[in-house]
């Protein structure tokens, strides 16, 4: 992307060569990428940066498993050892911590043929989770690798114990990649500035009061950017995404913040730094208040003080909810809109966008800048994929 291909603005308007719409982790990371290349650049978001699901508690870097290879769990392995890396650079650059430490995770296996099914997934760790001289584990013990944490009751057949997953405070890496942002050279932040009008084809936005003009655009806006494209994609049959609502909590408990993850049936208990535990989340298609809490994260509460006895009394200091954007495939929806090209999605990652937002976003501006970024995305992912079954 050229400085020569920046648009020419009217009286009154600004100009820049891209358009972030969204300021959750997926467009902060890519205004990160767009300032490493130079590229003159607007992040705008509705509310306050990472105000969105982005600035939740949970924070947990979990692997898919390794059984059944694909390029979708390569790239998912690759995005979260590359992780640490970035992390480490953002952390260097503004000396703040995002929270990250490769902890690992705890599954417990309540019942005997889980056991069986999880000691085959041995071997296909060993196969799969390798990077260069680095390799993770898939272990299966007969009690907790720690004490003091899970209950060893809770895994009647054993345990997993994975080397892989990771956990990141939320919160702490939105503030340091915000941080880098506001001392960038190449870009500008708008904050509050709610998106009254879209018109990619003309390479024209009015955000905030102002009107703007960009070469391209990359639409950021968690489960917001479905209804945009819904709009900007005649023919569909069903939405090409939606809200899915998520409750967690976090707790105050004398805990070390190394200790594992736990993942039990939909469960996480994230340990974090300052002896914090996270828990959640419950996943929510329906929901009358996208910001309540209720007694569904009550039950996810209960849980785990039930099988985690250090969290028995431990206090609620935050309880949380916000919407996470689902797209029509589960996958993460990136790439060109095939009938607008100077738009870019980069939204959905349900469940795993911490994982995946650094390398998503690298790929969305190396799209916007028709560059080859150096590695292949998974085809489940592409945007066009996703308006193919809205289609249907």
């Amino acid at each position: 992307m050229e400085k020569a291909d920046n648009p020419r603005p009217v009286s009154g308007q600004s100009s820049c060569q891209l358009l972030i719409v969204g300021g959750g982790i997926m467009g902060l990371w890519a205004a990160v990428h767009a300032e490493r290349r130079g590229i003159d650049t607007i992040i705008a978001d509705a509310g306050r940066l990472g105000g969105g699901a982005s600035g939740g508690l949970l924070g947990a870097l979990m692997p898919h498993m390794p059984d059944r290879w694909s390029d979708k769990k390569q790239f998912q392995f690759d995005a979260l050892v590359s992780l640490e890396a970035e992390i480490a650079t953002l952390e260097a650059a503004t000396g703040l911590s995002a929270g990250y430490r490769r902890s690992g995770r705890l599954i417990p296996l309540p019942k005997p043929h889980l056991e069986k099914i999880a000691r085959r997934h041995c071997e296909d760790a060993e196969r799969h989770w390798q990077a260069g001289e680095r390799r993770f584990h898939w272990h299966v013990l007969d009690g907790p690798p720690v004490g003091g944490w899970i209950e060893a009751s809770a895994g009647q057949s054993g345990f997993v114990h994975d080397t892989l997953a990771a956990r990141v405070a939320p919160r702490s890496l939105i503030a340091a990649l915000v941080a880098l942002l506001r001392r960038a050279k190449h870009v500008r932040i708008l904050e509050h500035a709610t998106v009254a009008g879209l018109d990619p084809d003309r390479g024209t936005a009015a955000i905030g009061g102002e009107n703007i003009a960009f070469n391209r655009c990359i639409l950021a806006a968690g489960h917001q950017s479905f209804p945009v494209l819904q709009g900007l994609t005649p023919g569909l049959k069903q939405p090409l995404g939606q809200p899915v609502k998520g409750q967690a909590a976090l707790l105050k408990a004398d805990i070390e913040p190394g200790l594992p993850t736990i993942f039990l049936d939909g469960l996480y208990i994230v340990a974090h730094e300052g002896g914090h535990a996270a828990i959640g989340s419950t996943s929510e298609n329906r929901f009358d208040d996208p910001a309540s809490t209720d007694a569904q994260l009550d039950a996810l509460i209960e849980t785990a003080r039930e099988i985690v006895p250090i969290l028995g009394d431990a206090p609620v200091v935050e309880r949380w909810a916000g919407l996470r954007p689902k797209a029509i495939d589960r996958d993460p929806m990136i790439g060109r809109h095939p009938d607008h090209p100077r738009l870019i999605a980069l939204t959905g990652g349900f469940k795993v966008s911490f994982g995946l937002a650094h390398r998503l976003a690298e790929a969305a501006i190396c799209i916007a800048g028709d560059t080859d970024c150096g590695f292949l995305l998974p085809e489940s992912f592409a945007i066009s994929g996703h308006i193919a079954t809205a289609s249907r």
